[in-house]
């Protein structure tokens, strides 16, 4: 399954440009636009909306204060996306303890083509269970399967190894499966019958 990404708005080449040379009116309408996607991608990560409203407003005026420094090598949305990924990130608490109780060996169960949790979660129960992770837990579910990072990309993002974005996706997987369905079907037994 590839994600779209929320941030993935076309800008006219024009507006880009008027932001650039520092057009507070263009920027007004960059800020509208991308206002939601921020929020949302520093709420997830974070879990608290006023630290998300600290980071959307702080990753907006970095936008507004390096949009000259925007060469174009890649869509506006992505260097913006980039921006408010680093808002977030400098936010997270310093040794947040990660979601701990599972072996290696057993992360394999959970493949990263395997459909989110939250595929036919009840909004509210989801909500709930997302409160309950760890926010760098939360944070990797929420760039891999919302705004289609990579691991290799996530791993950079967050200064770590591809296997630990890897694991945090496993571990918070199976945590987020586990807070949506706490009671499992039990399985059949399977012992000869004499």
């Amino acid at each position: 399954m590839v994600s779209v990404s929320s941030f993935q708005i076309d800008l006219p080449a024009a507006l880009i440009e008027r932001v650039k040379t520092g057009d507070s009116a263009a920027f007004e309408q960059i800020y509208r636009r991308f206002e939601r996607p921020v929020y949302t991608l520093a709420l997830r990560m974070l879990g608290e909306p006023d630290a998300a409203r600290d980071a959307l407003h702080d990753a907006m005026l970095k936008v507004f204060q390096r949009a000259g420094q925007f060469r174009g090598d890649a869509p506006f949305w992505a260097w913006l996306r980039r921006i408010a990924l680093n808002e977030a990130l400098m936010r997270l608490r310093p040794g947040e303890r990660f979601v701990i109780g599972m072996h290696d060996d057993a992360l394999d169960a959970f493949a990263d083509d395997a459909p989110a949790p939250w595929a036919h979660a009840d909004a509210r129960a989801l909500e709930h269970a997302l409160a309950q992770l760890p926010a760098v837990t939360r944070s990797v579910l929420w760039l891999y399967h919302v705004e289609g990072y990579t691991h290799p990309e996530i791993a950079a993002a967050m200064r770590k190894s591809t296997s630990f974005s890897k694991s945090q996706l496993a571990r918070g997987t199976a945590r987020l499966r586990a807070l949506l369905d706490p009671e499992p079907e039990a399985l059949p037994c399977l012992m000869p019958t004499t």
